[in-house]
């Protein structure tokens, strides 16, 4: 099995884009192992990561697809949570999504993507947000 770990935030549109970008990945989608990891920086009500939306729908589109799939409860940092799980699992490849941010939001806020990127000691593929239109 290939094992594929993805980061997914809040958007619906970034979240589509990762779980697409795996999809497309060479060879068949029965060879696929997903965890999806979602991170709450704060969760005092203790809620599951399967109650926020793009999870959901990454994790219906992968089993449309035939793509076995699981979600991993995290709390804290992000990036860290994601570089762990990708550890813990042996993953083969990470896979997160880009955004455009000012160079100030960056300084002010940070990057997940770029801290993955950066500190990962296996693959990481960064999927872009999708065109709604054509130009």
């Amino acid at each position: 099995m290939y094992q594929v770990i993805i980061g997914v935030d809040e958007d619906e549109k970034r979240a589509m884009a990762c779980a697409e970008a795996v999809a497309a990945l060479p060879g068949d989608a029965s060879e696929l192992a997903v965890t999806i990891v979602y991170s709450f920086t704060e969760n005092p009500s203790g809620a599951s990561a399967t109650q926020v939306h793009s999870v959901r729908e990454v994790e219906d589109y992968f089993e449309r697809e035939g793509i076995e799939s699981h979600i991993a409860d995290t709390s804290g940092d992000p990036a860290d949570r994601l570089l762990e799980t990708a550890s813990e699992r042996d993953a083969d490849l990470i896979v997160v999504a880009g955004r455009k941010r000012s160079p100030a939001g960056k300084a002010l806020f940070g990057s997940v993507t770029q801290d993955v990127i950066l500190n990962a000691d296996r693959p990481v593929m960064v999927a872009g947000e999708q065109k709604l239109t054509e130009d």
